[in-house]
């Protein structure tokens, strides 16, 4: 899919170690501000237990999972909307993306510079808050001055743009995003064509020194505490952990980190699925003895839609769709006893597809 999450921050907080870790791609990691500025764009691959469950059932010759992609934007300074430290790109290249990881450093080390002196992870989050409040204000009073004068006419819509991105306005001058801001359909309508920066989910990722991964700090504490009214996840993860376990090259010798580091999975594994959570992703499942193979989707999507995944040609013939649960998959074992137990359901064109659906879709062109 065309969804794809971006990696922000202030300079050397470790977004782009943390980019490494993800895609094992070699993006610049130096310690000085404005190492990156182009973005880097990495295709990751979802893990997902279901498709390895499915698997050994089917015996497939090969095993897809589903992507997500991740992209690495600069590091934003202080006055980034007025463009300083290349900021209008860096800024331009995040409105680009359906949502953000907001990563914040959150260890102390004296060897790693920091672009503001001192180490504070609420400074710098209302740093990277600021520069898009400001960018988004700007936006809106533009489209605001014009439908001023729009409406010296009496033009009555250009009156109700006017009054809408007042709220927006306001509330974002209160130092809050847009997406805190309860609204309609008719102003979602309006807003979402902006694409403001402030109105993209966001997940917080705090960077922790290694003594820190599992029960956090007093810096992650504070970022809990500052963002509790924005209904944002926060994840805790150290960089230099997820480094040495992308460095391993067996999975036994990564278990075995884990294990001595007390982590059930790497912490970019929780990045991952989380970040599938944020852009309001879900999964569908096909199985065949070629492939098994596991496919992204919008929550809410129907069965039509969900084909064309596939192939359009799957959504312009569409007949119906064969749909198994993935419970009843892995309890019954196989399609065939699926179909003949009952749980082998034939859905048509407004079935809403479920995550973990099992599908074979039947179509005519």
């Amino acid at each position: 899919m065309a969804l794809k999450c971006g990696i922000v921050g202030l300079p050397n907080v470790g977004k782009s170690s943390l980019f490494n870790c993800l895609s094992k791609a070699k993006a610049q990691s130096e310690n000085f501000p404005f190492c990156t500025i182009e973005p880097n764009v990495g295709v990751i691959s979802v893990p997902d237990k279901r498709l390895d469950e499915i698997s050994k059932l089917v015996k497939p010759q090969k095993i897809i999972p589903t992507t997500v992609e991740i992209v690495d934007i600069a590091g934003l300074v202080k006055g980034a909307s007025k463009g300083e430290g290349l900021g209008n790109k860096f800024l331009a290249n995040i409105r680009e993306t359906n949502a953000i990881i907001h990563v914040i450093r959150c260890f102390d080390d004296e060897n790693v510079v920091h672009v503001d002196g001192s180490v504070n992870p609420i400074r710098d989050k209302e740093t990277i808050d600021m520069e898009l409040q400001i960018k988004d204000l700007e936006t809106l009073d533009n489209f605001k001055q014009k439908n001023i004068k729009i409406s010296q006419s009496g033009d009555k819509i250009a009156l109700k743009n006017i009054q809408i991105v007042d709220r927006f306005i306001n509330h974002i001058e209160s130092g809050k995003p847009a997406r805190t801001l309860e609204i309609n359909d008719e102003e979602f309508s309006l807003i979402s064509s902006f694409n403001l920066l402030t109105m993209k989910p966001v997940l917080y990722v705090c960077n922790v020194d290694e003594g820190s991964v599992k029960d956090g700090n007093e810096y992650v504490d504070s970022i809990k505490d500052i963002s509790k009214d924005e209904n944002a996840e926060v994840l805790v993860i150290a960089t230099a952990i997820e480094a040495e376990i992308a460095d391993l090259d067996s999975i036994e010798e990564q278990l075995l980190f884990l294990e001595e580091m007390g982590l059930d999975q790497p912490g970019v594994n929780h990045l991952i699925k989380s970040t599938y959570k944020l852009l309001n992703l879900q999964t569908y499942f096909t199985a065949g003895e070629k492939e098994v193979r596991a496919w992204t989707i919008v929550k809410g999507t129907k069965a039509p839609k969900a084909a064309a995944v596939i192939h359009t040609d799957f959504e312009k013939g569409f007949i119906r769709a064969e749909v198994i649960s993935y419970n009843n998959f892995i309890k019954f074992g196989s399609e065939h006893s699926c179909r003949e137990n009952g749980k082998l359901s034939i859905e048509g064109k407004d079935y809403i597809v479920n995550d973990g659906d099992i599908m074979h879709f039947r179509f005519n062109v």
